[in-house]
């Protein structure tokens, strides 16, 4: 266990400092006066003039070398500070745990409902494949696949929301308010989820160790119980771990429809705002995230297929 812990140590490393570097440079590089962008998006577009924008450049030593800049940030991350946001001159830390725990939460709420949508699907078509259940969901799948997230989510407060009035719109703080995002997400998730889980299925199916159990006399439940569900997991929870780190990162789009406050929403405004280290410290913890559930994802998979600990 050591090197695998040693290996993904040195994993966290890297992505640390490819992080700060890329996105101080990329900060950096962008055209415009920084101070200006700081400087507005703290007192407002209308009140912003030269004799502010002074004084925010002096004041957060924005007119300091570069390079100065970034092994400070460096500094500080050796301690364990990520910083102070420019805009909110809050710590980055305390911004990050309110906006990642919001995404979390809608990122979890989705995964398991693609769970509860896409695998037993997927499992009951691969169990007869190129039958009508397995035609009409590769038809569904690549539908649902096909379609971006947007019109998913407002299919769905058409329909749940606005016709039938089941659930919310948009808005957060209340346990309805999470499911109409989630289910967006879950859509998508679940197409692609349902296709990985027949595909698994069939290929564990037509395997000799299966057929083999086939023949030593165990009933198809047993059988499928005991030498089919945990290889069929194996792809399934790989898949799903991955797309865990892409959900809680990419869901920019349904966070804004639904007026959803995470991490993905904040990175865009802080990005806009030229808020250095509330960029730097929320890519480093996005960076981080995608190696720990990486890990996690090995360690689970381990676990259910004794020949990847072997390996």
């Amino acid at each position: 266990m050591i090197r695998p812990i040693l290996h993904r140590v040195a994993q966290a490393v890297l992505v640390a400092l490819m992080v700060g570097v890329l996105t101080f440079a990329l900060m950096r590089s962008l055209p415009g006066d920084m101070a200006w962008r700081v400087a507005a998006g703290r007192y407002g577009y209308d009140i912003t003039d030269a004799a502010v924008m002074e004084q925010v450049r002096h004041s957060l030593a924005l007119d300091q070398p570069a390079a100065l800049a970034l092994l400070s940030w460096f500094g500080d991350l050796l301690r364990l500070d990520l910083g102070v946001s420019l805009i909110s001159e809050l710590p980055v830390v305390d911004e990050i745990a309110h906006q990642l725990g919001a995404s979390v939460t809608l990122a979890l709420t989705a995964l398991l409902l693609s769970v509860l949508i896409g695998p037993p699907l997927g499992v009951l078509a691969g169990l007869r494949p190129g039958g009508g259940l397995d035609r009409a969901l590769f038809a569904l799948s690549i539908t649902l696949r096909a379609l971006p997230q947007f019109v998913i989510g407002l299919l769905l407060i058409y329909g749940l929301a606005i016709v039938f009035g089941l659930l919310p719109a948009s808005g957060h703080g209340e346990a309805g308010h999470v499911v109409l995002p989630a289910l967006t997400l879950a859509i998508g998730l679940a197409a692609v989820s349902s296709r990985v889980a027949r595909d698994a299925t069939v290929a564990v199916t037509s395997s000799g160790y299966y057929r083999f159990g086939e023949t030593k006399g165990l009933r198809p439940l047993e059988n499928f119980l005991r030498h089919g569900l945990r290889n069929i997991a194996v792809p399934i929870v790989t898949y799903l771990g991955v797309q865990l780190v892409y959900l809680i990162e990419g869901v920019v789009v349904v966070e804004t429809l639904f007026a959803w406050p995470g991490i993905g929403h904040a990175l865009v405004h802080a990005i806009l705002a030229r808020d250095v280290p509330m960029i730097q410290g929320t890519a480093l913890v996005m960076g981080l995230m995608f190696v720990l559930l990486n890990a996690g994802v090995d360690v689970v998979c381990g676990g259910l297929d004794p020949r990847r600990r072997a390996s």
